[in-house]
């Protein structure tokens, strides 16, 4: 089975650098951890020795330098190059191999992009956040739709991978808008996409909207079944979704007020995602002719889903004996393959996802 090369990501936080805005829901220091930005291009340069140094050789394939947070290319031009210079000795002797950054969709433009093509950034992921012009007017984004369709066109024709953030339950959001939001998204066809949920955090205006009861933020069941929604519509079009719900730290942990956060948001919708296709699969199956249903080995945790909840699912619903659960190790992740239950070709048996 031909091995997928790892791609270590190298992280340099400048957490509100170059923000004109204070967006309703934003905190970055709550989500980064990061108190201050780093002082110099030097500093950048220090980041990348000392991952270089602690990692492994095979993680170091493919390196990625990646600035966090702020909005790059609303930085003055002297600022962005001096922290994109501090890549450019790593990537001429092959230690880093592509940059990426993230940025405001209204502060994209020929010239800004211009400075980003000669320090050979490669990738540049837009907050869009929602493609609906209420929701952005709500959280006081300071652009509308149409800058992120404009900046989304852009990048693609000048050569750079386009990624897209979506933040899910803002306010004045509701399952309409999110679905015209996807159906932009897809039209837009970025490279890869990342969802978060919209959390509470101490110090931003949403905190204060929240309190006063002006904000009620998404339950965890909904935020999951909303980005299940997004992660099928994107996978049917073959846009990826790289990211699901922001890291947990300690940090952020201190910072939450309210909301849908989980360590493993993702894993969460993809057992739900899973539940559902295993559904489908099994209400045309015989309840007298079990067969084999065959999953990667690596996803026997996601079919059993969250303290087994996927399993007492499909016993509820008269499934769980309609199938013998096999796994295949060379199977694609997030897939489902039937068999006859004797079938030699049906994979390897797998009883501990019953235990």
């Amino acid at each position: 089975m031909r091995r997928m090369r790892r791609m270590l990501v190298i992280p340099v936080f400048i957490p509100h650098e170059g923000c004109p805005h204070r967006c309703l829901f934003c905190d970055q220091h709550g989500i980064s951890g990061q108190a201050a930005p780093p002082s110099a291009g030097a500093d950048v340069g220090a980041t990348i020795r000392a991952w270089l140094a602690r990692a492994k050789p095979e993680n170091r394939q493919e390196v990625e330098v990646a600035f966090y947070g702020g909005s790059f290319t609303c930085l003055p031009h002297a600022r962005q190059t001096e922290l994109l210079a501090a890549v450019q000795p790593f990537r001429q002797q092959g230690l880093v191999q592509a940059i990426r950054l993230s940025t405001r969709p209204d502060a994209i433009d020929d010239e800004r992009l211009d400075l980003l093509l000669r320090h050979r950034v490669s990738t540049v992921e837009l907050g869009a956040q929602s493609c609906d012009d209420e929701v952005l007017r709500r959280s006081g984004r300071g652009h509308d739709a149409a800058a992120i369709a404009a900046a989304a066109h852009l990048i693609r024709t000048r050569g750079l991978r386009l990624g897209l953030q979506l933040m899910l339950g803002l306010p004045g959001e509701h399952f309409r808008s999110l679905a015209r939001t996807a159906a932009e998204v897809i039209r837009l066809r970025p490279d890869f996409v990342r969802i978060y949920p919209a959390l509470v955090l101490r110090g931003s205006g949403l905190e204060q909207l929240y309190h006063r009861g002006g904000y009620r933020p998404l339950s965890l069941g909904r935020a999951v079944a909303w980005a299940a929604y997004l992660q099928k519509r994107f996978d049917a079009e073959g846009i990826g979704v790289v990211r699901m719900g922001l890291q947990p730290t300690a940090e952020l942990a201190r910072a939450l007020v309210a909301g849908p956060h989980h360590p493993a948001f993702g894993e969460l919708v993809r057992a739900r995602l899973m539940l559902c296709r295993t559904r489908s699969l099994l209400a045309g199956v015989p309840a007298a002719d079990p067969v084999a249903l065959v999953i990667a080995e690596r996803d026997q945790s996601v079919f059993r889903g969250p303290g087994c909840a996927n399993l007492r699912r499909l016993r509820q619903l008269g499934l769980l004996d309609r199938f013998v659960l096999r796994t295949d190790p060379a199977q694609p992740r997030q897939t489902l393959r039937l068999f006859p239950a004797g079938s030699p070709g049906a994979g390897t048996s797998d009883r501990a996802a019953f235990s």
